[in-house]
């Protein structure tokens, strides 16, 4: 390693603990007034010039993820089972309607998350913390010190099951309704490993008791306005090591995913959950059934 690439390596680790041990977040350096977005924040040319090439192909409107209604599933469960076996098997992704999570807890909830982000720092940051095992923390990157550039992103971490979390750990200007939330949705995922179940041609309990729907955990993530969004990205591309993600998008949409070897746009649905099947459940999966059959 030559003397200038480790002062290079050196002078971004400054910068990184700079930034982590400010506690403010990247809302922190919006409110600060910056007008050039720090250099651990932006991505490489070869990132960028991957995100432009895909943006400028015709053909990734062309394409939909799957809408799934749960409105009728009590009555016409056969039909919710095809529309996630077919979801599953040709994108991973799908959009859920008419789940059952009342509409003032799903508009409370993004109210609520933003609340939190938007709250002074001397407040968020008695959250703030790396710390593994911490049940409910603040921070922004979890892998900062890692990742090649830092994601214009904050995020509220809270570790909502198995074991009971204690609504005092919980901030107060999200406390009841995360709680709600998270009961709400718990129930959602329940459903939705059954009728996954139930797609695989297994019990509609199989992959409860393979323990897959034991923990879960909420993420609030706040993305604030950036003055050079073309240099760096609110979440790089990655997989989800889990075995279910249920998301609930705001307004202003963002979220892409990779499918035919394009990244496809997922325009917010009003009231609607996108749903990702995760690392964890396909491994799960491969696992479980050959070991069944």
């Amino acid at each position: 390693m030559g003397v200038s690439e480790a002062s290079s390596i050196n002078e971004r680790f400054e910068e990184l603990k700079a930034f982590d041990e400010s506690k403010a977040g990247v809302k922190g350096l919006v409110d600060a007034g910056i007008t050039k977005v720090p250099g651990i924040f932006i991505c490489s040319s070869e990132e960028l010039d991957r995100d432009r090439q895909n943006s400028n192909e015709p053909t990734r409107t062309h394409f939909r993820i799957p809408v799934v209604d749960l409105k009728e599933v009590r009555f016409q469960r056969a039909e919710a089972v095809s529309g996630v076996l077919k979801a599953a098997e040709e994108v991973g992704f799908f959009q859920v309607i008419n789940h059952g999570v009342a509409t003032e807890v799903l508009v409370g909830m993004l109210e609520a998350a933003r609340g939190f982000h938007e709250l002074p720092v001397e407040v968020k940051e008695e959250y703030y913390s790396r710390e593994v095992n911490r049940k409910v923390k603040y921070g922004s990157n979890f892998d900062l010190y890692e990742s090649s550039s830092a994601n214009w992103r904050d995020t509220l971490f809270c570790v909502m099951g198995p074991e009971p979390l204690d609504p005092q750990e919980l901030p107060f200007v999200c406390r009841d309704i995360t709680l709600e939330y998270s009961r709400q949705v718990h129930k959602l995922g329940t459903l939705l490993f059954e009728l996954i179940s139930e797609a695989l041609g297994l019990k509609p309990d199989y992959l409860l008791n393979m323990e897959c729907a034991k923990g879960h955990c909420l993420l609030s993530n706040y993305y604030p306005a950036c003055p050079q969004p073309e240099l760096t990205m609110g979440t790089t591309k990655h997989s989800d090591p889990d075995f279910l993600t249920i998301l609930l998008q705001d307004h202003m949409g963002g979220l892409q995913v990779f499918h035919q070897n394009q990244w496809i746009d997922v325009p917010p649905l009003s009231g609607a959950f996108v749903v990702n099947i995760g690392d964890l459940l396909q491994a799960s999966l491969y696992w479980g059934i050959s070991l069944t059959y």
